[in-house]
């Protein structure tokens, strides 16, 4: 009986350092293709003479899934927004700003809502595919934008290139 326990023991001594192995491994964070940044602009109190793009913060820049999700459920949904505030999830190094070198000859495809519950699901939409890497011209992408305004919020999507018509179709 006694020997018959020491070999349960040792088999599930024997096993412990491979079932910590897998659980390491399914701890292992699940990268991205690349680093976003989380940005966020309050034009609600802008400073008298103050020139756009002042209020402009970066926020956290992320290269996995797992932070993706967290920043995301935390802090990044636009019903959290006050009046008159946006967010931006652009690639890292890329500015939410037409002078930035990467969107200075770009555009943008901006679709409204009059409905709030729309802009959180577009938003979330667009972020998952822009993360996902799902757009067929994901290099011509800079970012996105949500802008929560008092009449109609608005989804920017921004473009490297406006004369680059496979990216504008």
């Amino acid at each position: 009986m006694a020997s018959e326990a020491a070999v349960e023991v040792n088999a599930i001594s024997a096993a412990a350092p491979e079932a910590e192995a897998t659980t390491g491994a399914e701890k292992q964070p699940h990268k991205l293709e690349r680093k976003w940044t989380f940005w966020f602009d309050n034009q609600s109190r802008p400073k008298q003479g103050a020139a756009w793009g002042t209020s402009l913060r970066k926020v956290y820049t992320f290269d996995t899934v797992e932070e993706f999700w967290c920043l995301y459920d935390q802090i990044f949904k636009p019903s959290k927004l006050p009046g008159n505030a946006d967010f931006h999830l652009f690639k890292a190094g890329i500015e939410p700003k037409w002078e930035d070198p990467e969107c200075a000859s770009g555009g943008k495809w901006s679709v409204t809502s009059n409905r709030k519950a729309n802009l959180e699901n577009m938003w979330l939409e667009t972020l998952m595919a822009l993360v996902g890497e799902q757009f067929d011209e994901a290099d011509e992408i800079c970012g996105v934008v949500a802008s929560v305004r008092q009449r109609q919020d608005k989804l920017a999507l921004w473009t490297k290139t406006a004369t680059n018509e496979a990216a504008q179709v």
